[in-house]
């Protein structure tokens, strides 16, 4: 079940970030605007945890 709700949360997450960064990304969005600072703030949040994916993968790869 934990499992479940953890894909559950990764989908509305991925989601909630999608519908930020398409928020922003209109053109009448000032760049000063709190709305376009939670977006980049989103951007670099999706990277640590792309990185921090790929760093886990590494981790679970058997040693030759």
């Amino acid at each position: 079940m934990t499992e479940k709700l953890h894909a559950l949360l990764q989908r509305l997450q991925a989601y909630q970030r999608t519908l930020i960064l398409d928020m922003a990304s209109y053109d009448g969005m000032p760049a000063g605007s709190d709305l376009r600072q939670v977006a980049e703030l989103e951007n670099v949040i999706a990277a640590v945890e792309a990185i921090l994916a790929e760093e886990l993968g590494k981790d679970r790869k058997p040693s030759r």
